[in-house]
């Protein structure tokens, strides 16, 4: 969004601060609203579609040091690292970099992986996408299954901002970092989408469809509720 000062010049607000700002314009939108987007790390303006875009910038400028104390309070971005121990579809697995090993390899509750250091992160993520394919499209055929509903495929994606989906062709798409979570909630989020190829809704039928999937799955959404954020760490 760019705005034009009295000298003539032009310049994009969501770039005119030191920090990632997203501006989110629409006529519902009634007043100004700052906000902290946490699993981007980045600050969100609303703002009415007609409003000024000046008072909108001199807005932010009055904000500036809110900003700021809420966005270094934010825990940092991670990166997968050399003997860190993450969870891995619900196991204990300790990561072990050696240049030269070949392609990641997990053996015995250790992955091993090689390459050029500066691409560790790159290449457990990388590996992490494959395996939860096939991992979380068994889980999913098996209730897909118990349902009597067709599964067409799984997809694994990198979204910021939900766990999954289930399109009206019956496929489902997960985010990879599903895979660090603990085993129950990794079962309650493949119930979850499975139930949706039987109830594209959350009514009461969707529900009592995901508890006879998943009869802890409350216990999992509050997991979700308290460290969902931690697994968005993961970049």
């Amino acid at each position: 969004m760019k705005i034009t000062l009295l000298t003539g010049k032009t310049f994009d607000i969501e770039k005119a601060f030191d920090f990632p700002l997203k501006v989110n314009t629409s006529f519902k939108i009634k007043r100004l609203n700052l906000r902290i987007d946490h699993k981007k790390h980045m600050v969100v303006l609303s703002m009415p579609k007609l409003y000024s875009k000046k008072k909108a910038f001199d807005f932010i400028n009055t904000h500036i040091d809110w900003i700021e104390e809420k966005l270094a309070s934010l825990p940092a971005i991670k990166d997968f690292e050399d003997d860190e121990s993450i969870s891995l579809f619900g196991q204990q697995v300790r990561i072990l970099y050696n240049p030269d090993a070949g392609a990641p390899l997990l053996k015995n509750n250790i992955l091993y992986v090689g390459g050029q250091k500066e691409f560790l992160h790159r290449r457990i993520k990388d590996y992490i996408k494959r395996e939860s394919k096939k991992v979380f499209y068994q889980k999913s055929k098996i209730l897909a299954d118990r349902l009597g509903c067709r599964l067409t495929g799984v997809s694994i994606k990198d979204t910021k901002s939900r766990w999954g989906s289930c399109s009206t062709l019956k496929h489902i798409n997960y985010n990879w970092r599903i895979a660090l979570a603990p085993l129950p909630v990794i079962d309650y989020l493949m119930a979850h989408e499975t139930a949706h190829l039987k109830h594209q809704d959350h009514s009461a039928a969707f529900w009592q469809t995901v508890y006879e999937l998943c009869p802890t799955y409350m216990e999992s959404q509050n997991w979700l509720k308290k460290h969902g954020n931690e697994l968005y760490l993961y970049r």
